[in-house]
């Protein structure tokens, strides 16, 4: 890993519902049982009548080319393809900066950065301390050699995440893959809420796995599946993109994320604050998609700007429908 391992990471515009589905996928198949009531002459069958409720909500972030958020856009600016299909219905479109955030901070911390680790810990410090609102924000910490560790579960304390980043040494071996399936999958993915939320992976890692059991494109599928937006900070200081460098562009890419790569120390900070800066700078988008069937499959998602060449929409490219 590079002495960007000192970075700390912190989709795009959108439609959402007055009233979000748990999950940014559609909301799971309903039954609606009507029976006619028992005074009633009619002998015939009671009547059962099967409805299924879809509701797909997404968001992003839109940008100018230089990278400057654009927060005035208007529903009729964009254009959504579901599957490739417009939807069937627009259900909503708003601006949102106050959603609750859930953040797995993923920790790269094999032997490589051990010079590097007091820097990396207090910039992770400093973000908690800024961006986490009691009652509201929660984070916890997963760091990963070639073994993982959870010094902090979730909590909405910075002083308690804190203490977690600072008790963290360097290791062995790297098991990346394998820490973004468990973040994704049984951390961020496993969170149960009322009304929508951020799920971010706030991942600091050169981006290079020498040790894990899953595979590059089951970790990135776990993402897909947990709805987890992945902002990544590389630690390569080659100045020469590597192989890991281009791991860490496809997951921010297939997440609606983004990656870093700082060519200086004093960069990681600028970094994190970008990240912060975008997650309170963002859209949500609520559809019901066409020709949609519960069958589990994996379904693209394209959110474009009409009519201006010059907007830039990030959003994640997609989500797996229920399966029935």
């Amino acid at each position: 890993m590079g002495w960007k391992s000192v970075l700390l990471p912190l989709l795009m515009a959108t439609f959402v519902p007055a009233t979000w589905a748990q999950t940014a996928a559609p909301a799971p198949q309903s039954e609606v049982s009507q029976s006619q009531p028992a005074d009633t002459q009619d002998d015939g069958p009671l009547t059962t009548i099967r409805a299924q409720v879809q509701e797909v909500n997404v968001i992003f972030t839109a940008t100018d080319r230089k990278g400057h958020y654009r927060k005035d856009l208007k529903s009729g600016d964009l254009a959504v393809l579901d599957d490739g299909k417009p939807p069937a219905h627009m259900n909503s479109f708003v601006s949102e900066t106050d959603l609750p955030l859930r953040v797995g901070l993923v920790m790269d911390v094999s032997g490589s950065i051990t010079d590097r680790m007091a820097f990396e810990q207090e910039s992770a410090v400093k973000f908690f301390n800024q961006i986490l609102r009691p009652h509201t924000d929660k984070a916890f910490i997963l760091a990963f050699d070639s073994i993982q560790r959870m010094p902090q579960d979730f909590t909405d304390d910075p002083a308690k995440l804190a203490q977690g980043v600072r008790s963290l040494t360097p290791g062995g071996g790297t098991a990346l893959y394998d820490a973004i399936s468990t973040a994704a999958t049984k951390k961020l993915g496993a969170v149960k809420a009322d009304r929508p939320i951020r799920r971010v992976i706030i991942l600091i890692s050169d981006g290079e796995d020498n040790q894990s059991r899953v595979t590059r494109a089951e970790a990135i599928e776990a993402a897909r599946r947990g709805e987890v937006t992945v902002y990544a900070i590389s630690t390569n200081d080659s100045n020469v993109k590597t192989r890991g460098d281009k791991l860490l562009e496809q997951l921010a890419d297939e997440t609606g994320g983004r990656a870093f790569f700082p060519n200086k120390v004093e960069d990681v900070m600028h970094a994190f604050n970008t990240i912060q800066d975008e997650l309170r700078s963002q859209y949500a988008v609520s559809y019901k998609p066409a020709d949609f069937d519960a069958d589990g499959r994996y379904r693209s998602i394209q959110i474009l700007a009409r009519n201006d060449k010059n907007v830039v929409i990030r959003a994640r490219r997609g989500y797996f429908a229920p399966s029935r």
